[in-house]
């Protein structure tokens, strides 16, 4: 196996792609099958988000979001393999993916301070275990140095069509030109990733392909 990621020596696998690319569902399906916590950086920035929100706090005032988000208690644990997040004292559920919070989450985690907390949060979680850490920009910004990375898409049509699925309704198009664009940590193909597209995989399928990246990364999987 490569060198691990940290003193402790953890590691960690780096998931990173566009909304509605199946990253979440294939990184909480391999974190499962690699015995390894499964950490969701989008629902930390949802949290936050979600928070700004329910404090008629404008989303796009950077100044009025920074000044809440020092005030703002975030709290990380974990729930078996999966990664949980308490915002002053409460733990949000399906409110995360309300419309409001789609429309105003790439604003939110566009601020430098906003991702320079979470980036933070995010690192703390390996002192304590190896992990399959799913997001955009957890390969480019969050762990450079990692080198167990793959990035998930998906063909346009079909994440919009799994987005519609589920209920959210907000563009595809519109989210990617968000989150590419955005001159903080931008969406993008780290370094040494390797690319799955996940248009014709089932949920098992993808997870397979993607076991068969790792290894041809280095990592030692039995």
């Amino acid at each position: 196996m490569n060198q691990p990621e940290s003193r402790s020596g953890n590691y960690v696998v780096a998931i990173d792609g566009p909304a509605a690319s199946g990253k979440s569902t294939l990184a909480r399906k391999l974190a499962s099958r690699l015995g390894l916590l499964m950490v969701n950086s989008g629902a930390i920035y949802r949290a936050i988000t979600w928070e700004i929100v329910r404090e008629n706090i404008n989303p796009e005032d950077s100044d009025a979001v920074i000044s809440a988000l020092e005030k703002i208690d975030i709290e990380t644990g974990r729930n078996g393999g999966v990664s949980t997040i308490r915002i002053n004292g409460v733990q949000p559920g399906d409110e995360l993916r309300s419309e409001v919070v789609n429309s105003n989450v790439s604003a939110v985690s566009a601020i430098p301070k906003v991702r320079e907390k979470v980036v933070q949060l995010l690192r703390d979680h390996l002192e304590h275990s190896s992990l399959v850490m799913e997001g955009r920009d957890i390969a480019t910004i969050v762990f450079p140095d990692t080198p167990y990375k793959i990035y998930i898409t998906a063909a346009e049509h079909v994440r919009a069509a799994r987005r519609h699925k589920v209920g959210e309704v907000d563009s595809v198009k519109r989210r990617d030109a968000a989150d590419s664009g955005r001159k903080t940590a931008p969406l993008k193909v780290a370094d040494g990733a390797e690319i799955l597209d996940t248009s014709d995989h089932t949920i098992e399928s993808g997870v397979d392909a993607a076991i068969e990246i790792l290894k041809r990364q280095g990592l030692d999987i039995h």
